[in-house]
């Protein structure tokens, strides 16, 4: 992707979507130098990125997503620098438990494959060494896979800090702005904003979360990719039980307790969600079982009160992998969305790899599985 001037009528880079993805994008663009409009349909971070458990997490990563997730966490440990806050991160472990014999052969085997593609980040462990680890554990677990540098962060407090850094920047963001389609033109690319406006850009960045599958759709690129609105739950302040972020091999759960005291639980449990109207609703059903699952790895949560519950939309691509990369038919396109509810951890870095692309730099990531053709 070759750099041309940009105009008094055209920026750098224009960044469809407000989330953290979205943002990053923006805040690695104006840092290099490029001038940046952001708009958003909605508000920052309305969606995926609020409803995100914050799991700052290389544990369990599909192995195309190692690489990137390893290098995300030093950019995590330099929230400070980077986006003038910390964000709310943690360097906490994150604990994958076995709760039987074969989720525990799922766990070795998991380790494995890891070690046989060069990685070493994640540990086994057996019963005595998870129940010295996290000596709350109902007494039925077997052990756990185990990353210790892993983390969390606070999805809110991040993009806060994210939008604050871009604006910072000179970054103009432009909220309760849909854009509509891209097209190529000399030079660049237009961006056909709701009402007739637009914004020409020398590139632009799909990062529209759920809605980028209608983007890409609209420049002849289809994708196996479906909303969801994935729900998370937080309880009033219990006395302090588990330190690390935890998970199971088998069952649907994300657990990890804050400074204050409370708990935040999801792990994938899927409640309604609504493109054309950008509404979601719970499913009361999925709450419970998300509830219960952390009970029955916690009892002591067995008696906390629920102080919230809520959901964002996300999109989940088939493979579950993001679709990040340039786009097939529209020079100065580039598609970084369909996180698949796992992107909180990759968003510092997704910025900067956007950056390069929109600078033609090599940014030393292959993006082969996650190109927007795989899906032909």
């Amino acid at each position: 992707m070759v750099m041309t001037a940009a105009g008094p009528d055209r920026v750098d880079l224009a960044v469809i979507g407000g989330g953290l993805i979205g943002l990053s994008a923006a805040v690695a663009a104006a840092r290099a130098g490029l001038s940046v409009t952001l708009v958003e349909a909605r508000t920052c971070g309305r969606h995926a990125s609020s409803a995100s458990a914050g799991g700052v997490r290389s544990l369990n990563r599909h192995p195309a997503e190692i690489a990137l997730a390893r290098r995300a966490l030093e950019l995590w440990r330099r929230a400070p620098e980077l986006f003038g806050d910390h964000c709310g991160y943690a360097e906490s472990s994150q604990v994958r438990v076995a709760e039987d014999e074969e989720a525990m052969a799922g766990l070795e085997a998991r380790r494995a494959r890891s070690k046989a593609l060069g990685w070493s980040h994640e540990k086994l462990i057996g019963r005595d060494a998870l129940y010295a680890r996290v000596p709350s554990l109902a007494g039925h677990c077997r052990g756990a896979l185990v990353v210790e540098d892993d983390g969390f962060a606070d999805p809110l407090r991040s993009v806060h800090a994210f939008r604050r850094t871009a604006r910072s920047l000179g970054v103009t963001i432009r909220e309760n702005t849909p854009a509509e389609a891209v097209t190529a033109e000399p030079g660049g690319v237009v961006v056909a904003l709701a009402g007739g406006a637009e914004l020409r850009a020398r590139v632009a960045v799909n990062a529209a979360g759920a809605w980028g599958t209608g983007l890409a759709a609209a420049v002849g690129e289809a994708v196996k990719v479906r909303p969801v609105a994935l729900q998370m739950t937080v309880t009033e302040p219990v006395r302090a039980f588990v330190k690390p972020v935890i998970g199971t091999h088998g069952r649907k759960l994300s657990l990890k307790q804050s400074e204050h005291g409370t708990v935040v639980i999801g792990g994938g449990f899927e409640g309604r969600a609504d493109l054309a109207t950008g509404d979601s609703d719970l499913d009361f059903a999925g709450v419970t079982q998300n509830l219960a699952n952390a009970v029955r790895l916690f009892p002591i949560l067995a008696d906390a009160r629920v102080v919230r519950t809520w959901c964002g939309i996300e999109g989940i691509a088939a493979d579950d992998l993001p679709v990040l990369g340039p786009s097939r038919t529209v020079p100065g396109l580039i598609h970084a969305f369909a996180f698949s509810g796992h992107g909180f951890a990759l968003c510092p870095l997704i910025g900067e790899v956007v950056a390069d692309l929109a600078r033609g730099r090599n940014h030393g990531f292959d993006l082969t599985p996650f190109a927007v053709d795989r899906f032909a």
